[in-house]
């Protein structure tokens, strides 16, 4: 990932995450052995114990005080979220274009590529869909019409609102594919763009990526970020595995995370926005293996296209194989409704962990250190690594374990909800042996 290098060069790849440890001090044979016991058996308790759904989506929770939700949805409290949005775009817009074109001494590359992109886990996770609060573009997108409304009346025309800007209706069909689509760009731009911390890249980047957003929204309006915009829909799908939600009557809810991922809509787009995810993570820690490294080196093809065919081919992969599943799913089970998108849900606790697994020593050394330069106190001795390589390796690859596990659970709750008892078991064993595939693919990766 690019972010402030250790050494000279303003585009060197720091080593991170599972793609930086090649030789974690855990023995392979038990973290290939574990991994197996704790799926096969949370696969085989679910099936003997869990005979009927008990998820219910967006219908649970327990309402939090009324007080506290007032405090939450006031228009001021939306206003101060949308200013401090706008004002860290600005920060960031500011040192790239003033900024050093050095990522050892400008903030810009490190606050986007991990205080922005790698943040948002935990933040999703622990406050919901925050960057849904915190758009700049949605902010920019609405300042027109606030102006206009806020513009003193005396003496003029009352506005027409036969003139008003009309907008279209987002396609259905369209679902969250331009987002899907703009996650795959943002990862090639990271792990593939020949200099992905240069000031020029990213500023070239950003300037089109929020062009493309503004003038989608000017022709679809505000709805249009809640389908296109890449980073709030990575944020709401994360958001779903928060304990902070909404119920469907608009009340603020402490609940279970379960609930929350069963009332993930089913848009077309989105087994493509998780492969690209899950594909992209996986590229990441394959792309820092001392074969893909050789491979990208000595291609006739050149680095920037053999590696940008590795990434669409691990997304691709990714794909493939749930695909795959699916289909052996309605072979087992005959004929259901969207089987393709029925247990998409169940891959973003997989996708959880590889992110956790990937990128927790990133944030926790690389975030700080991105402050501090920010701070203009980058003199400051780095800080340690919050775990030793032993409990790294452990994080690691428990994160992966368990979001696994918790793939197996949301799929058979899905499973038990759909089919006719007899079959429910029996229909979800393609994607028990995509888990399967799944987590030994993870911890490969970790322990390459």
């Amino acid at each position: 990932m690019p972010v402030p290098p250790a050494g000279p060069g303003p585009g060197r790849l720091l080593a991170h995450g599972v793609g930086s440890t090649h030789d974690l001090p855990i023995s392979p044979f038990y973290a290939f052995a574990g991994a197996f016991t704790a799926l096969f058996v949370s696969f085989l308790a679910l099936g003997l114990l869990w005979s009927t759904s008990r998820f219910r989506g967006d219908r649970s929770g327990l309402a939090l005080p009324a007080g506290f939700q007032r405090l939450a949805d006031a228009p001021h409290t939306r206003t101060a979220l949308r200013v401090l949005g706008l004002a860290a775009a600005l920060f960031v817009l500011l040192h790239l274009l003033f900024g050093p074109d050095d990522p050892e001494r400008n903030p810009a590359p490190g606050a986007v590529y991990v205080l922005f992109w790698v943040g948002l886990v935990p933040a999703s996770l622990l406050l919901g869909p925050v960057w849904r609060l915190l758009n700049p573009l949605r902010t920019l997108h609405s300042l027109p019409a606030r102006l206009r409304s806020r513009l003193p009346r005396h003496g003029a025309r009352t506005a027409d609102p036969a003139r008003a800007v009309r907008t279209r209706p987002v396609p259905a069909r369209l679902g969250t594919w331009p987002a899907a689509a703009g996650l795959l760009g943002f990862t090639w731009l990271e792990l593939v763009a020949p200099e992905p911390a240069s000031t020029t890249t990213l500023l070239t980047a950003l300037a089109f990526y929020a062009a493309v957003q503004l003038l989608c929204a000017a022709r679809y309006g505000e709805r249009w970020f809640g389908h296109g915009d890449a980073f709030e829909v990575y944020s709401g799908l994360l958001a779903r595995l928060s304990p902070l939600g909404r119920r469907s009557d608009g009340r603020l809810v402490l609940r279970n995370p379960f609930h929350g991922l069963d009332a993930t809509p089913e848009r077309p787009g989105l087994v493509a926005t998780v492969c690209v995810l899950l594909g992209s993570t996986a590229y990441d820690g394959f792309s820092d293996t001392p074969s893909w490294i050789n491979t990208v080196q000595t291609s006739p093809l050149g680095r920037v296209p053999t590696a940008t065919l590795g990434l669409l081919g691990a997304v691709a992969l990714v794909a493939v194989l749930y695909c795959l599943c699916a289909a052996a799913t309605r072979l087992v089970s005959g004929p259901l409704p969207g089987p393709l998108t029925a247990f998409a849900h169940s891959l973003l606790p997989i996708a959880l962990g590889y992110l956790v697994a990937h990128y927790f020593s990133l944030l926790v050394t690389e975030g700080p250190r991105t402050v501090s330069i920010a701070l203009g106190t980058d003199n400051a001795p780095p800080p340690a690594p919050p775990l030793g390589p032993g409990g790294l390796a452990a994080l690691q690859v428990a994160a992966v374990v368990t979001g696994h596990v918790l793939g197996v659970v949301a799929a058979h709750d899905r499973s038990v909800r759909l089919f006719p008892p007899a079959r429910a078991v029996a229909g979800q064993l393609p994607l028990f042996a995509l888990m399967i595939v799944y987590t030994l693919g993870g911890i490969s990766l970790l322990l390459n």
